[in-house]
């Protein structure tokens, strides 16, 4: 279940809310920057997204569901035929997306803000879209510990160098503010393990798990399956932080239709963020997507929601990305990504900054039609 080394359950609404009759979104190994032909007979330009099983990024495979976009290779979906573009859809685990996208095997992929930095070494990316952020997501869970200060003496178990360590990290120094302290993460037995593991390991009583950092859907479901744990702190403490983002390779961009499939992914993103706020069909999306998602009803599936907040629409992905708050908050994550020895000197910047490894660009959502 990953956002890094492990995948979220499948968003895969049922055909019959979704009225077709495709059962599951395409896992495709079509090559990149190729081009088929619309039902006019011209060439149509293809580009691949590769994307993990994540609330917001599922959301793509969802569009394929519904015929928004046909993520086979070769067939256009309404919003592909909008914009003259056909979107192969690559669906795998976390690290083989980005692994795929460093080696050039895809043309965008979906990955965090985090992660794009940390990669943005290995292949200049930009960034198009935001499509969710953490805000209770991820979140430090324990036994027995009422404190911080009590914290220390546990190991606390979580992925290294990830967003969950970030968290972890970002966390204490704001609980340090409120106290007139501070809590360095080198105060803390931050202990490597996958959060699957971390989580079934404080759900089976084990005595050495005492203190875990993990995300949905581990938080919710440790929280059922372990009534005596609670939450110590969590990410909406550092709201707007961990963002979940698609950033597409700046080679991609040089090649003739990239700007209408860069349309076509925020276009679709848009549309289905429309189709799951309807009223009549609101809540059997998240009933449908609860059944997947570690076997979760409607109201923890609000929770979920509530926690993994999309930037629905144009209005909100611009005032992120535009915003002065968002360029603090890189600093801060290029600070901790330095610091942590995950990548030594980052060349990132805002709009269409040259020079840069990473650009955060909001012209595309600007220039959306």
């Amino acid at each position: 279940m990953q956002r890094h080394y492990f995948a979220i359950v499948a968003l895969c609404l049922c055909s019959c809310w979704l009225g077709c009759t495709s059962s599951q979104a395409p896992n495709t190994a079509a090559g990149t920057g190729g081009s088929t032909s619309s039902g006019g007979g011209g060439p149509v330009p293809s580009f691949s997204l590769a994307w993990s099983e994540y609330p917001s990024w599922s959301i793509f495979g969802v569009a394929h569901e519904m015929g928004l976009i046909d993520g086979d290779e070769g067939k256009l979906g309404t919003i592909e035929e909008k914009h003259n573009v056909d979107i192969v859809l690559k669906e795998a685990g976390y690290d083989s997306c980005l692994n795929m996208f460093t080696s050039k095997n895809c043309d965008a992929v979906c990955m965090t803000n985090m992660d794009a930095l940390i990669v943005s070494p290995s292949r200049d990316g930009v960034a198009i879209l935001p499509t969710s952020t953490s805000n209770g997501a991820d979140a430090c869970l324990v036994v027995g510990i009422d404190s911080v200060e009590d914290l220390k003496t546990h190991k606390v178990y979580g992925l290294k160098g990830t967003v969950s360590e970030y968290c972890f990290a970002r966390c204490l120094e704001e609980i340090g503010k409120a106290d007139g302290k501070e809590y360095p993460l080198s105060d803390f037995q931050f202990t490597n393990q996958d959060p699957g593991a971390a989580a079934v390991a404080m759900a089976q009583k084990q005595g050495t798990h005492q203190a875990i950092m993990v995300w949905n859907p581990f938080v919710l479901q440790t929280l059922k399956d372990r009534p005596d744990s609670k939450v110590l702190f969590d990410s909406s403490q550092i709201p707007g932080e961990i963002v979940d983002m698609v950033v597409l390779g700046r080679d991609v961009l040089e090649q003739p239709g990239a700007e209408d499939f860069a349309h076509a992914i925020i276009d679709a993103f848009y549309a289905m963020n429309l189709e799951l706020a309807k009223p009549e069909s609101g809540d059997q999306a998240l009933v449908e997507l609860g059944r997947k998602f570690s076997n979760l009803e409607l109201e923890e599936m609000k929770t979920v929601v509530k926690q993994t907040q999309f930037y629905k629409n144009a209005q909100e992905g611009l005032a992120l990305m535009q915003g002065d708050a968002f360029k603090e908050t890189m600093k801060t994550v290029e600070g901790f990504c330095i610091e942590q020895g995950l990548v030594e000197s980052p060349q990132y910047g805002f709009g269409t900054e040259s020079g840069k490894q990473l650009l955060f660009d909001a012209s595309y959502i600007e220039n959306l039609e």
